[in-house]
């Protein structure tokens, strides 16, 4: 079985009821999509990634990446000052050009989302990530309430984290069911879910958490915390993009995708769209539907791109640090 042969067709919200009545139905739901072939998987991701753009198309590309991250601080020693300077660098990448486009977010613990709110306002979403980051264990009212203190502060989206334990235990419709309700506690936010995929193991538990986070209504399924390595690979995104894809054959609805952690620099960033654009198809290539959660590639875009617009290589000081 390849990686890119599976198909399930016509899955209805009364078969997913039905499927995540029990455990058993669904373990036996996960248990039965065809597995990856890693190796098919890894070769293709390769070859992707050998794919190269020129020119108007680059520029293009650069634009669209900076307009898909999702600049991230998720550090203890986070301050205001800095998260109020990180907002600032998300709403202007780049000062010196008007043109340049803000990225789709910054993205903070809950209790600096309002701090980040007060920066970018409407323009740029504030993501906050929840529910016990980047560990996943807690009991379930913690995370709730974790979600919802991050939404009344403003936040417009919020990064769960699975409990990976849970997950590799097979105890698939607990995860499930936390999903559900931290989307409900969500109420207008949307909600990505993290895997943690270096922590997963194998491609086919990949496979089995996008399906599980897709099912329980996840708005994006996230491949990492970037506190984990491996983090996101080319090779785990392709199979997350595989699963979005065959989601939306099997229901009409689009679920974004967002690899995180360890994507540093333009040429990645360019492979990861390649691929977007290959797998699931040129819809993905929207903010909405693809984001990369990033701290450092942002400056090698802003480098890459005045190098476009001027002709010349800034040095890397040029921009701010973040």
């Amino acid at each position: 079985m390849t990686a890119t042969s599976l198909r399930v067709d016509g899955l209805a919200p009364g078969d997913v009821t039905e499927i995540t009545r029990s455990d058993s139905s669904l373990r036996r739901f996960l248990h039965g999509l065809p597995g990856v072939d890693q190796v098919g998987a890894e070769a293709r991701a390769a070859g992707l990634g050998t794919r190269s753009i020129k020119t108007t198309a680059k520029e293009y590309a650069l634009d669209l990446a900076i307009r898909m991250v999702d600049l991230t601080t998720l550090e203890g020693q986070d301050t205001p000052g800095k998260v109020r300077a990180l907002s600032a660098k998300a709403l202007r990448p780049d000062p010196a050009d008007p043109a340049c486009p803000s990225t789709a977010a910054v993205c903070v613990y809950p209790d600096m989302v309002a701090t980040a709110k007060d920066v970018v306002g409407a323009q740029v979403n504030v993501a906050a990530v929840a529910t016990a980051f980047p560990s996943g264990r807690a009991a379930m009212d913690i995370k709730l309430a974790d979600t919802r203190d991050a939404v009344e502060a403003g936040a417009d989206e919020i990064d769960m984290v699975i409990d990976r334990g849970a997950f590799l235990a097979g105890r698939y419709l607990q995860v499930f069911e936390e999903i559900v309700q931290v989307r409900e506690a969500c109420g207008g936010a949307h909600l990505k879910v993290i895997f943690e995929t270096g922590e997963l193991q194998t491609y086919d538990n990949v496979r089995r958490a996008s399906w599980l986070a897709m099912m329980a209504g996840g708005h994006f399924i996230k491949t990492s915390t970037g506190k984990v390595q491996p983090a996101a690979t080319l090779p785990v995104t392709l199979v997350m993009l595989e699963a979005v894809r065959d989601w939306r054959a099997a229901t009409g609805q689009m679920v974004g995708v967002k690899p995180a952690g360890g994507i540093r620099t333009s040429k990645d960033a360019i492979k990861y769209l390649v691929m977007v654009n290959e797998v699931a198809g040129p819809d993905w290539l929207d903010p909405d539907w693809f984001r990369f959660g990033a701290s450092t590639l942002l400056n090698d875009l802003l480098m890459q791109r005045t190098k476009m617009r001027t002709g010349r290589y800034s040095g890397p000081d040029y921009f701010t640090l973040d």
